[in-house]
């Protein structure tokens, strides 16, 4: 018990100072805060008038999406924070210090919880002036933020991870794209899966994003009305397919983290 009560107090640390980070470099808040707007007015604006939803406004059903999209966007800012600790030799001081060895990965992630939270402000404020509602209970939307952000946070830890492999921020970047674009786009996020073809359906129909991305929408009361019921068991049970893949998610990249970090020369 002590062990891990030093272990959370040394996290917590490394968790401030981390958010502290933003008063010396405040051009961290663009990505926080720009970003995801751009992304809410492109698509509810520039790209939402070519795509029809039946039974709905496209805006209520886009805000859901964009809430899935940008999260997973900003988890490589977990690795690209490590990388850049790393490429500057801080991690070797925290190496030197009596601390636990998880406490640092531990805090980069928690500390990125506290961004995901501003950014969710933020486009929920966005969406609500471009015509989004929440339908659903007080709890229910509860639910549905909390569930955001639980899904952005185990994406997190494999971010952790390849930042520790990678030499520096740039190659976080980039090999961060390559995963989180095609997890992103080919989802239930700017439209519904019956839309893609073939391989590239069934890929959506499974995708942890498109999972949680309906069950955002089904808790904020966001489906459009006589919506057909999805077929595979991932849509119909989107909450329970999601919290499956953060368990897995979470289990299997946390102690590689930590492994990687401990052994890290």
């Amino acid at each position: 018990m002590n062990a891990l009560l030093l272990t959370l107090g040394d996290g917590a640390t490394i968790a401030r100072r981390n958010v502290r980070k933003v008063t010396r470099v405040p051009e961290i808040l663009v990505s926080v805060i720009v970003s995801p707007l751009i992304m809410l007015v492109l698509f509810a604006y520039v790209f939402g008038g070519s795509i029809e939803i039946e039974g709905g406004s496209y805006r209520e059903y886009l805000v859901g999406g964009v809430f899935a999209m940008n999260l997973v966007f900003a988890s490589v800012f977990t690795g690209a924070g490590l990388a850049e600790d790393i490429q500057k030799g801080i991690m070797d001081r925290f190496r030197s210090l009596p601390m636990s060895q998880s406490a640092v990965v531990f805090g980069r992630t928690a500390s990125d919880v506290i961004y995901n939270v501003l950014s969710l402000a933020i486009m929920s404020v966005a969406g609500l002036l471009i015509g989004w509602r929440i339908n659903g209970s007080v709890f229910e939307a509860i639910t549905a933020f909390a569930l955001l952000l639980l899904f952005a946070y185990a994406i997190s830890w494999v971010m952790a991870y390849i930042g520790l492999l990678v030499p520096s921020p740039e190659v976080i970047n980039q090999a961060g794209m390559m995963v989180i674009f095609p997890m992103t786009f080919v989802a239930d996020t700017f439209a519904p899966v019956e839309n893609f073809p073939g391989p590239l359906r069934t890929f959506a129909e499974w995708n942890p994003v498109s999972s949680v991305t309906r069950a955002a929408r089904e808790l904020f009361g966001n489906l459009p009305a006589g919506s057909p019921e999805p077929g595979p068991w991932s849509l119909r049970h989107p909450i329970l397919y999601t919290l499956l893949w953060v368990a897995i998610i979470i289990g299997v990249f946390a102690p590689l983290a930590v492994r990687r970090f401990s052994r890290r020369p």
